[in-house]
Order: C-alpha cells, then structure tokens, then sequence
C-alpha cells in the first residue's frame, strides 16, 4: 500500500506517544497501527476494519486526516463503486480543508499539492467502472492540479500516471 509506514513497531511508537496523550487519541493512534500493519501484511480486511473504526473515532472534526484515510482506504476496497466512494470522500475531505488548517499540520503542507492524485484516483475509478466521459473529466482536473506538485520523486510518479491515464483514454 502507498504511503504505509514501515520499520519501527507499533508499539515503541505509542510508548513513545503515550506521556502526553489522553485515551482518546491514543486509541486512535492504536486503530491506525492496527491498520497499518494489517495492509503491510497483506490482510486487506483486517486493514479496512481497523481504518473504518479509525473514520469513525475521527468523526467530522479532523478533515486532514480523514483525507488521508480515505485516501488509503479506497486502496483496500475489492469492489471499484466502493473505492470510488472512499476517492470521493477523501475528495470532499480535501475540500473542506483550509489553507490555514493544513498548516498546523506542517508550515508547507499545501492543500492544492492533493488534488492532482485525488482526482487522478477519481479518473482511475471512473475508468474501471466504464465511465470514459467521466474518467476525463477527473483527468483534466488533476492535469490542472499539477502545478501545485513540487519538483520530487513522488510528484514524478504522479505525472507518469497522469500521462499513462491519459494514453489509455485515447
């Protein structure tokens, strides 16, 4: 899965986290490593079990994070009208982010600097489902998202499969 955490077990990191944190996040932090560890080892279930719990525990107040989950959470889904939906939540997650929100998550998160792989995703699922009209219409949107990537490695594999979606559109 994109975007998973590997290396240091779950454990040493809520020990770490537990001194300062009240049972609440806590459980959340639990919930996400269940998750994550679940995808790393291949049990989509389990994953999407432990992230759907997380979604819910997350409610609507923390609309950074509930991008990101249902972000990965359309990765896990078995069915493509499902995975669509969780690409149209983290969406609207995304949409509802302020500028200044994302910023106390980090001083250069950009709110913009998501749109080009969620609505690359949007135009992915559209296309599974044989929804060609559609697909392109996510695929512009995501090509006039892409100035808001900044020149890495990550943002390269984002141009590549926006090039690649939009050959197979042809």
């Amino acid at each position: 899965m994109r975007g998973v955490p590997t290396g240091e077990s779950g454990s040493d990191r809520c020990g770490a986290v537990a001194a300062g944190a009240d049972e609440s996040v806590l459980g959340r932090i639990a919930l996400g490593l269940d998750g994550v560890r679940a995808a790393q080892r291949g049990r989509t279930a389990e994953a999407r079990a432990s992230f759907e719990a997380l979604w819910e525990e997350l409610g609507e107040r923390d609309v950074f994070h509930r991008c990101v989950l249902a972000h990965y959470l359309a990765d896990l889904q078995d069915d493509p009208r499902a995975e669509l939906e969780w690409d149209r939540r983290a969406l609207a997650a995304a949409d509802s982010l302020t500028a200044e929100r994302a910023r106390t998550y980090g001083p250069a998160l950009q709110v913009r600097a998501f749109y080009p792989s969620l609505h690359l995703n949007l135009a992915s699922d559209h296309l599974k489902l044989g929804e060609p009209d559609l697909a392109r219409e996510q695929l512009e949107r995501a090509v006039r998202s892409l100035d808001a990537l900044p020149e890495d490695a990550y943002s390269a594999g984002i141009r590549a499969a926006v090039d690649e979606l939009r050959q197979r559109l042809r």
